[in-house]
């Protein structure tokens, strides 16, 4: 019986996944550890399964083409699907694979550290002002899933006097956070800390903007860790630098690598990492082990661990 020919597009993914995955397929990696479009489109002809590992590069409908007839599966390394046409994988009736849940511990952790650093300025060379504290403040959580609901656990020992979420419907868990559904308006206008929590969608694309930032207190705390592309940069930019809102923390930003003469860089009131929300070796592991069964599971017509089925959007 022939093995099965798998595609892994970075040769960063996790060894102990790699392993698994050589185990049972014949695995083709890059020759490169930074490969491009063009090198990644050359390896696709003939592939039984795509393993995806990167949400810099699109997967798009021209190299879904140029995998040729033979591809049964697709699976992520990551969460979040933003990065892959769904429509020309529903066109070809090939199942997708995801990771969700696996990396929200680790994001939720982050995103803590986030606010506390950009509260307090723990790494800018501005003096700390006056501001309200994380006691007693008001949180906002864009998006009450499975880490905006764990972002609000790790709060519950802060002495946080109030906590409002804003999504598409009103989430049963919240109620053991006493946390409130309102309108995302009513969120930024009453929030000190607002995180974003929520998948990158046509619908949030660009939310954050700059009549968002109009509504939001001049002391607000902006968390972002979830997708860059969720926040205008350029309007975030002009309401740090006017007062608008206080400050921001941002694990992602639109471009990755952010640009070495981004604006972002030279604000005081601006704290960037390099997107280490699942930047821990357990997270990592076992967000590539389910990658990789996803993969099998879908190449074998079963179904997958973590299949991903788009949302249905009401007529």
């Amino acid at each position: 019986m022939r093995r099965p020919k798998v595609l892994v597009t970075h040769r960063q993914v996790q060894p102990v996944a790699l392993e698994r995955l050589q185990r049972e397929c014949d695995v083709i990696l890059p020759d490169v550890d930074f490969p491009t479009r063009a090198n990644i489109l050359d390896l696709c002809p003939g592939i039984d399964g795509l393993l995806w590992t990167s949400y810099k590069m699109k997967l798009d409908r021209d190299i879904l083409q140029a995998t040729g007839p033979n591809l049964k599966a697709v699976s992520l390394t990551m969460n979040g699907v933003d990065c892959v046409d769904l429509d020309e994988l529903a066109t070809r009736n090939i199942p997708l694979g995801h990771t969700p849940h696996i990396p929200n511990g680790a994001v939720a952790d982050l995103a803590i550290g986030l606010m506390i650093a950009a509260s307090n300025a723990i790494f800018s060379s501005r003096e700390p002002d006056a501001h309200p504290c994380i006691q007693g403040s008001t949180v906002g959580i864009v998006g009450f899933g499975g880490i905006g609901e764990l972002i609000a656990k790790r709060l519950q020992g802060f002495d946080v006097e109030n906590f409002l979420y804003c999504g598409h419907s009103v989430k049963e868990n919240a109620k053991k956070f006493n946390a409130q559904f309102v309108t995302r308006e009513e969120l930024l206008r009453r929030s000190d800390y607002v995180f974003i929590a929520c998948p990158l969608t046509p619908d949030t694309l660009r939310m954050f903007n700059r009549d968002t930032f109009s509504i939001m207190k001049p002391t607000a705390v902006l968390v972002n860790v979830a997708r860059g592309a969720i926040v205008d940069e350029g309007a975030l930019v002009n309401a740090l630098k006017s007062g608008k809102i206080r400050a921001a923390a941002l694990d992602t930003v639109t471009t990755e690598p952010i640009p070495a003469d981004s604006e972002l860089f030279q604000l005081s009131n601006c704290v960037i990492i390099p997107h280490l929300g699942t930047a821990t070796k357990k997270t990592r592991d076992q967000m590539a082990l389910r990658a990789v069964d996803n993969l099998l599971a879908g190449m074998r017509g079963e179904a997958m661990p973590s299949q991903y089925f788009k949302r249905k959007t009401a007529n």
